[in-house]
């Protein structure tokens, strides 16, 4: 590609002459009055920013690299009007207890506005437990919906037009099962797969990495992503079969240049995968979706969002091949950072919530989850998710920032920030080429390393002060007990929950289950066969979560970290 320099020689030296004699007499003369809070200053991630930014600073920035919105490399967004066509979606998540409760949350939500549906599971759907196995006692929809059978999806969704609203699932060890629920429901009720939108988390690397959920050893789970990325390439043209996370590697401890290194050194484990499946990168490409956190720093943010589109697209066309602009247009969820809100002075949060999803906005954000003020206690109250989805109405609806497509484009700062933090980026993943691969580095524990280091370095940073975070370290509050109204768990959603689950398996054709099953353990030692059509058959009549886990449990084991020191 030829190179266009933004701005030519003579006028870059006029500009070098005048911001040297500024730095010499102004700015000395004012410091020796009015001296600097800090010796240095730097973003959250410990890149270090300059006092001023000007055209110097962008100098080496070719305007290909910048380019126009819906333009190859996308970093000023990934469609070419964005939110003058349509806002993002608001997609609030939520999910506890049963499905009729959950249910009754998302319509609460989609009468307040909220554009799309986004789900919590509790742990024993997110670990593969039935809700009636020991593991699962006490813990029954307890921090998100329990999902054991297809009969608790149906009414999951009951009375929501699944073709009308997309629906985001947030589940990734037993992923496919609810991808599989999810296919079922829809064909039994006559809809054309082709019209549900939405997708499934399904990044089983991101756990082993960072959020530590998991059932199968690495490889056999990488295949189950292999198996919804092919099934939904020739079956669901608009349903993502996964969502390749940053969210959960930033919420564990690392900065923002890790998140987006980790996040696409899986991503290249996963198209490799696929294509040598033989799914063409054209076709999986374009259903490829991503979800990043929006943290405290803001302009580092809104830079992370624009330099991890630009990286995306050159791996895609320069490292796989893809053609097709729409494969290499990176499209993401956003979510506010829940490790930011504080239990001192809770009623600040939503000010941080605001700030966080405004920078996902000015970021390009297709889609966008702001968390409640009283996500510290519990799971939030319906008050406290109000308030949260207009928050994001505000900023869509008041602000007028959706006028204009990447307005901070073209700003010294954020472009340099962009230009800095992708090459941090590039750097990162030629070590993990260098060292064999994201498979190894996981096995090695190099990622987790990388991760952990940074979070001891941010719990250091905090605890002096150097990283202020208001009413726990600065302008701390003496504050009584709080009383604050907090979601109730309710006891009796265990029982009713298992009672349901055994309904359903009484009433199921246990003999065909059964044989269903043995054909599952015979396909899943073939490494060859796509599990997902035998997994939809499989939910279909009657099998629950926990079956078709267990069954695959017999063959493939399950997994066990070495530790990280």
């Amino acid at each position: 590609m030829k190179r266009t320099d933004q701005y030519d020689p003579a006028a870059l030296k006029h500009i070098e002459k005048e911001f040297d004699q500024w730095e010499r007499n102004e700015v000395s003369s004012f410091i020796k009055r009015a001296p600097e809070s800090k010796p240095e200053y730097v973003t959250a991630s410990g890149m270090p920013t300059k006092r001023t930014y000007t055209p110097l600073d962008v100098k080496n920035t070719p305007f290909e690299d910048i380019g126009f919105p819906g333009q190859y490399p996308f970093t000023r967004g990934p469609y070419p009007t964005m939110y003058r066509g349509r806002n993002w979606t608001m997609r609030q998540i939520a999910g506890f207890g049963t499905a009729r409760e959950t249910n009754g949350r998302f319509k609460y939500l989609i009468a307040q506005g909220q554009t799309g549906l986004s789900i919590d599971f509790d742990m024993p759907t997110l670990m593969g437990y039935d809700s009636s196995h020991a593991m699962s006692q006490g813990e029954v929809g307890r921090e998100g919906v329990a999902i054991d059978t297809l009969a608790d999806m149906e009414e999951l969704f009951d009375d929501i037009d699944l073709t009308k609203i997309s629906v985001s699932m947030t589940i990734n060890p037993s992923a496919w099962i609810l991808y599989a629920m999810y296919i079922a429901l829809a064909q039994k009720r006559g809809y054309d797969l082709n019209d549900l939108s939405g997708t499934i988390q399904n990044d089983i690397l991101k756990e082993y990495i960072a959020q530590k959920e998991w059932i199968f050893p690495v490889r056999p789970s990488v295949r189950l992503v292999r198996d919804c990325i092919q099934y939904g390439s020739e079956n669901m043209n608009r349903y993502n079969p996964i969502n390749i996370s940053g969210y959960h590697i930033s919420e564990a401890g690392s900065t923002a240049v890790q998140e987006v290194a980790y996040t696409m050194a899986t991503t290249m484990e996963y198209v490799r995968t696929a294509i040598d499946a033989g799914v063409d990168v054209n076709d999986f490409g374009p259903r490829l979706s991503f979800f990043f956190v929006s943290q405290a720093d803001f302009f580092e943010e809104i830079a992370k969002f624009r330099a991890a589109r630009r990286v995306y697209a050159k791996i895609m066309r320069e490292k796989f091949g893809a053609t097709k602009p729409e494969a290499s247009r990176l499209r993401f969820h956003a979510q506010t950072a829940a490790a930011t809100l504080t239990k001192p002075q809770y009623t600040i949060n939503p000010i941080r919530t605001a700030l966080q999803a405004l920078s996902a906005v000015l970021g390009g954000a297709q889609s966008l989850h702001t968390n409640g003020m009283d996500e510290a206690f519990a799971i939030p109250t319906e008050e406290a998710m109000r308030i949260a989805l207009r928050t994001q109405q505000i900023i869509a609806y008041e602000t007028n920032i959706t006028q204009v497509v990447d307005p901070l484009g073209g700003s010294y700062y954020v472009e340099n920030l962009t230009d800095e933090i992708e090459k941090e980026v590039w750097k990162i993943l030629d070590e993990v080429e260098e060292l064999g691969g994201t498979l190894q580095c996981i096995d090695d524990g190099y990622f987790q390393r990388g991760i952990s280091d940074s979070a001891y370095d941010f719990a250091l940073r905090k605890a002096s002060g150097e990283r202020p975070v208001i009413g726990v370290n600065m302008f701390v509050q003496d504050e009584e007990d709080v009383e604050i109204e907090t979601h109730p768990h309710d006891p009796e959603t265990e029982r009713r929950q298992i009672e349901r689950l055994n309904r359903v398996k009484d009433n199921r054709d246990e003999e065909k289950v059964q044989g269903m099953l043995k054909q599952l353990k015979e396909q899943a030692e073939d490494e060859s066969a796509n599990l997902m059509p035998i997994t939809i058959e499989l939910v279909k009549e009657g099998a629950s979560m926990g079956d078709i886990v267990e069954t695959l449990k017999g063959i493939w084991g399950t997994y066990r970290e070495k530790p990280v020191i």
